[in-house]
């Protein structure tokens, strides 16, 4: 048996207890915590009988189906759990073992929920319009949906897409890799228990649905995505993948976290109306080859998450266990707070310097990786890991 300690500022400490998968070399998947630098087997912690069966599943899904009150009984359990005797195979240093993705995404949505972002993006593409904002966005959570098989977890190569584009010059579209790869710093909310078809989920009632939070990039191939959105949404220029981080925070952990959103005019429709309509005071950072060249601010963020899952599901769309819905580009007021690259560069026209080149969109070779960190109980910080990932050339189209 073995007993953990963990540094008062652990960024995984008692306050976090996050969920994830992993593999010791020649194993199988197992489902686990993060306490400080070490993970923690949670079938070997808790067991593998009645409900704890759970715990000897490959991905999270079944557990996350428990419900609210499972989700809260099993973090006091684990709590309880590292503050005793832990058996010494249930316990593994986060450099011997291989993060794996932590669930199951039974189906994919992404969001568009900054104004700061949505209000570049106008500008950069409607210059001569004095409205950035298209009419509907403070009416609605404008999303569009993405593909749940591309979702990867941190540490998977991203391979450069090609398709159709056609620049301002070229008198016909061509066929090839994409010259303007990039990024889009975001979080993501994972669905614990679902809602039936022809049910909604009320947006004060999204606690009790939304199991945790991942970081997200959402990485974007805006040439071929610029040829493609008119007059539908974006396909092949986003589907071609996604990365999450390997360790799902509970929304339990980030109570301390939540604020509210910028004030919300004009007034919300009643179905995205709550009490309080809270958002997450999250700080991301955003590393291109080792440098951070920004540090979006969730707590800028226009729209709620609960808000975007009761605007998902108000149609009576089902919702699932393993539902991934995420953010869009988290960006704030300032430069250095932009998510993504098209607006960091201003589409190109203000190259960043990084290391001892200038650049505008990703290269080859080029790694990207996201952290953040959130308030958490009794003065912590929690933090959320990596989502990672570094661009390899695709094939010669």
């Amino acid at each position: 048996m073995t007993r953990l300690t963990v540094p008062a500022d652990s960024l995984f400490g008692l306050a976090n207890l996050p969920y994830g998968v992993y593999r010791v070399p020649g194993g199988t998947s197992r489902i686990a915590t993060r306490f400080g630098d070490d993970v923690v087997d949670l079938g070997l912690l808790l067991g593998t009988e009645g409900d704890d069966a759970v715990f000897a599943e490959p991905t999270l899904n079944a557990f996350m189906a428990q419900g609210y009150d499972r989700w809260v009984s099993v973090r006091e359990r684990i709590a309880a759990g590292l503050a005793g005797d832990i058996p010494d195979d249930a316990v593994h240093a986060t450099g011997d073992v291989e993060m794996l993705l932590p669930f199951e995404v039974a189906d994919y949505v992404d969001f568009y929920a900054s104004e700061h972002h949505a209000s570049n993006l106008g500008r950069l593409f409607r210059p001569d319009n004095p409205e950035p904002l298209m009419p509907n966005w403070k009416h609605l959570p404008v999303g569009y949906h993405g593909r749940a098989a591309s979702v990867v977890v941190s540490g998977t190569d991203v391979v450069r897409p090609n398709g159709q584009r056609k620049g301002p010059d070229d008198p016909a579209p061509v066929f090839g890799p994409s010259t303007r790869l990039d990024i889009e710093a975001e979080l993501g909310f994972v669905v614990g228990t679902g809602s039936a078809m022809g049910t909604s989920v009320p947006a004060g009632a999204a606690d009790r649905h939304i199991f945790g939070v991942v970081l997200f990039n959402d990485w974007s191939a805006r040439d071929i995505q610029a040829w493609e959105y008119v007059p539908l949404g974006p396909n092949l220029g986003k589907s071609f993948a996604s990365t999450i981080s390997p360790w799902v925070v509970p929304l339990l952990a980030l109570d301390a976290a939540r604020v509210d959103t910028p004030p919300q005019d004009p007034k919300v429709l009643p179905y995205l109306a709550m009490d309080r309509t809270w958002g997450l005071d999250i700080d991301l950072e955003v590393v291109w080859n080792g440098q951070v060249v920004s540090r979006p601010p969730y707590a800028a963020m226009y729209w709620s998450p609960a808000q975007m899952l009761a605007h998902q599901t108000v149609n009576g769309a089902p919702s699932r266990t393993g539902d991934l819905f995420a953010s869009g580009t988290i960006s704030g007021p300032d430069k250095d707070q932009r998510g993504a690259f098209i607006e960091l560069t201003w589409g190109g026209a203000e190259p960043v310097t990084v290391g001892d080149e200038t650049r505008t969109f990703l290269q080859d070779g080029d790694e990207i990786v996201l952290r953040a960190t959130a308030p958490g109980a009794g003065g912590s910080r929690i933090g959320f890991g990596e989502a990672a990932g570094r661009i390899v050339p695709g094939p010669a189209a």
